[in-house]
Protein backbone atom coordinates (compact mmCIF):
# COMPACT_ATOMS: atom_id res chain seq x y z
CA UNK A 1 0.00 0.00 0.00
CA UNK A 2 1.30 3.48 -0.75
CA UNK A 3 1.59 6.18 1.60
CA UNK A 4 1.83 9.82 0.55
CA UNK A 5 4.34 12.34 1.79
CA UNK A 6 3.92 15.26 -0.19
CA UNK A 7 2.94 16.41 -3.75
CA UNK A 8 5.98 14.28 -5.34
CA UNK A 9 7.32 11.47 -2.97
CA UNK A 10 5.36 8.21 -1.87
CA UNK A 11 6.26 5.40 0.20
CA UNK A 12 5.77 2.03 -0.51
CA UNK A 13 6.29 -1.61 0.47
CA UNK A 14 8.25 -3.93 -1.85
CA UNK A 15 8.90 -7.30 -0.47
CA UNK A 16 8.25 -6.15 3.33
CA UNK A 17 10.64 -3.29 2.97
CA UNK A 18 9.45 0.54 2.94
CA UNK A 19 11.19 2.45 -0.04
CA UNK A 20 10.52 6.05 -0.17
CA UNK A 21 9.98 7.11 -3.95
CA UNK A 22 10.42 10.24 -5.78
CA UNK A 23 8.44 10.68 -8.85
CA UNK A 24 10.25 11.45 -12.13
CA UNK A 25 10.10 14.49 -14.22
CA UNK A 26 8.12 16.62 -11.74
CA UNK A 27 8.34 18.98 -9.11
CA UNK A 28 5.20 20.37 -6.90
CA UNK A 29 5.46 22.84 -4.15
CA UNK A 30 7.09 21.58 -0.60
CA UNK A 31 5.30 21.43 1.97
CA UNK A 32 8.18 18.86 4.23
CA UNK A 33 11.22 20.65 3.79
CA UNK A 34 13.04 20.51 7.41
CA UNK A 35 13.51 24.46 8.49
CA UNK A 36 11.52 25.79 5.23
CA UNK A 37 8.09 27.46 5.39
CA UNK A 38 5.10 25.51 3.21
CA UNK A 39 5.13 26.63 -0.33
CA UNK A 40 2.19 27.90 -2.40
CA UNK A 41 -0.35 25.22 -3.48
CA UNK A 42 1.79 22.42 -1.59
CA UNK A 43 -0.77 21.47 0.66
CA UNK A 44 -3.11 21.10 -2.26
CA UNK A 45 -0.51 19.32 -4.37
CA UNK A 46 0.05 16.73 -1.34
CA UNK A 47 -3.68 16.71 -1.31
CA UNK A 48 -3.84 15.87 -5.21
CA UNK A 49 -1.42 13.11 -4.80
CA UNK A 50 -2.94 11.70 -2.02
CA UNK A 51 -6.44 11.46 -3.82
CA UNK A 52 -4.84 9.73 -6.02
CA UNK A 53 -2.61 6.87 -4.72
CA UNK A 54 -3.10 6.70 -0.86
CA UNK A 55 -3.81 3.42 0.33
CA UNK A 56 -3.71 1.73 -3.38
CA UNK A 57 -1.07 -0.16 -5.51
CA UNK A 58 0.67 1.08 -8.14
CA UNK A 59 2.83 -0.13 -10.24
CA UNK A 60 6.91 1.70 -10.41
CA UNK A 61 8.85 2.18 -13.60
CA UNK A 62 12.51 2.57 -13.50
CA UNK A 63 13.86 4.61 -16.23
CA UNK A 64 17.39 5.19 -16.03
CA UNK A 65 18.61 6.12 -12.47
CA UNK A 66 18.33 3.81 -9.56
CA UNK A 67 18.14 6.79 -7.03
CA UNK A 68 18.89 10.49 -6.40
CA UNK A 69 20.98 12.00 -3.88
CA UNK A 70 18.47 11.62 -1.21
CA UNK A 71 18.55 7.57 -1.86
CA UNK A 72 15.07 7.65 -3.22
CA UNK A 73 13.78 5.61 -5.60
CA UNK A 74 13.30 7.59 -9.14
CA UNK A 75 10.21 5.95 -10.94
CA UNK A 76 7.28 6.43 -12.99
CA UNK A 77 4.04 5.36 -10.42
CA UNK A 78 1.59 3.87 -12.62
CA UNK A 79 -1.75 3.38 -11.55
CA UNK A 80 -4.56 1.03 -12.41
CA UNK A 81 -7.65 3.22 -12.70
CA UNK A 82 -11.31 0.77 -12.54
CA UNK A 83 -11.58 -1.78 -15.06
CA UNK A 84 -8.27 -2.32 -17.08
CA UNK A 85 -7.09 1.45 -17.79
CA UNK A 86 -3.40 2.42 -16.55
CA UNK A 87 -2.90 6.29 -15.60
CA UNK A 88 0.84 8.03 -15.00
CA UNK A 89 0.20 10.00 -11.83
CA UNK A 90 3.03 11.77 -12.41
CA UNK A 91 1.57 12.91 -15.73
CA UNK A 92 -1.52 13.47 -13.92
CA UNK A 93 -0.50 15.42 -11.35
CA UNK A 94 0.97 17.69 -14.02
CA UNK A 95 -2.32 17.55 -15.93
CA UNK A 96 -4.39 18.69 -12.85
CA UNK A 97 -1.66 21.55 -12.70
CA UNK A 98 -0.01 20.36 -8.85
CA UNK A 99 3.00 19.97 -10.27
CA UNK A 100 5.45 21.52 -13.28
CA UNK A 101 7.96 19.68 -15.41
CA UNK A 102 11.48 19.29 -14.03
CA UNK A 103 14.06 17.35 -15.78
CA UNK A 104 16.85 15.45 -14.62
CA UNK A 105 18.88 14.03 -17.94
CA UNK A 106 19.05 10.81 -18.18
CA UNK A 107 15.87 10.32 -17.00
CA UNK A 108 13.45 11.83 -19.88
CA UNK A 109 11.20 9.14 -21.15
CA UNK A 110 8.19 10.96 -20.71
CA UNK A 111 9.10 14.74 -21.07
CA UNK A 112 7.09 15.25 -23.76
CA UNK A 113 4.09 13.62 -22.79
CA UNK A 114 4.78 16.09 -19.74
CA UNK A 115 5.48 18.95 -21.48
CA UNK A 116 2.07 18.79 -23.41
CA UNK A 117 0.24 18.18 -20.26
CA UNK A 118 1.30 21.69 -18.72
CA UNK A 119 0.63 23.50 -21.53
CA UNK A 120 -3.29 22.22 -21.20
CA UNK A 121 -3.03 22.66 -17.72
CA UNK A 122 -1.66 26.35 -18.30
CA UNK A 123 -4.04 27.10 -21.07
CA UNK A 124 -7.18 25.61 -19.11
CA UNK A 125 -5.85 27.37 -16.08
CA UNK A 126 -5.71 24.63 -13.72
CA UNK A 127 -3.93 24.43 -10.07
CA UNK A 128 -0.57 26.51 -10.03
CA UNK A 129 -1.83 28.20 -13.51
CA UNK A 130 -4.93 29.14 -12.10
CA UNK A 131 -4.48 31.24 -9.08
CA UNK A 132 -1.81 33.45 -7.97
CA UNK A 133 -0.06 33.74 -4.93
CA UNK A 134 -0.70 35.61 -2.29
CA UNK A 135 1.44 38.69 -1.61
CA UNK A 136 4.38 38.92 -0.06
CA UNK A 137 4.02 40.30 3.90
CA UNK A 138 5.28 43.46 4.11
CA UNK A 139 8.80 43.93 5.81
CA UNK A 140 7.97 45.03 9.64
CA UNK A 141 8.91 48.55 10.97
CA UNK A 142 12.95 48.59 11.33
Amino acid sequence: MTRVVDGDTIEVEIEGREHRVRYIGVDTPETVRPGSPVEWMGREASEANRRLVAGKSVFLEKDVSEVDRYDRLLRYVWLRDRGEDWSLVNRELVRRGFAQVVTYPPDVKYVELFLESQREAREAGRGLWGRKPPPASPPGPA
